[in-house]
């Protein structure tokens, strides 16, 4: 070991520059914030969508749409899907947890039974809504159609 090799010991210096201690540090004076305007003091914290005076995106946009706090969500599913469940599992009747199972919606969903596709075989259904179409499908085969509240 020679005076060539020393160094500090591990964790014993830091690398990050200390501003504000003063004109021979290098990063004293106004300590790398530039002169004057608000982000020079001290305090300073901006507002969201602030642009510097400028009036702000959100004000310059204009605003439209209207959002109903009425609307009921759907989960809309098609009679061939209903007839395809029906084939495979062998049912004569699909209510709401019948579909959950199979894995066509989630427990908390609403289901709208829509015309889509055809329908072959009698099935005796269950579901919050039905379009005309279904409903008018489902009972020309001598199926049932029972809305849930």
């Amino acid at each position: 070991m020679s005076l060539s090799n020393l160094k500090p010991a591990g964790g014993s210096t830091k690398t990050r520059k200390r501003i504000g201690r003063g004109s021979g540090s290098g990063l004293g004076g106004t300590s790398t914030r530039g002169h004057k305007g608000a982000k020079s003091r001290s305090g300073y914290s901006k507002k969201i969508g602030f642009e510097g005076g400028q009036m702000p995106i959100q004000r310059r946009l204009p605003k439209f749409g209207f959002k109903n706090i009425n609307r009921v969500e759907f989960k809309a599913i098609n009679l061939d899907v209903l007839q395809r469940l029906a084939e495979t599992k062998n049912l004569a009747k699909i209510d709401v947890q019948t579909l959950v199972e199979a894995g066509f919606l989630s427990a908390n969903q609403l289901v709208k039974i829509l015309g889509n596709g055809a329908l072959t075989s009698k099935i005796d259904v269950e579901a919050h809504a039905f379009s005309k179409s279904a409903e008018a499908a489902i009972q020309a085969l001598g199926g049932t159609v029972t809305k849930l509240k």
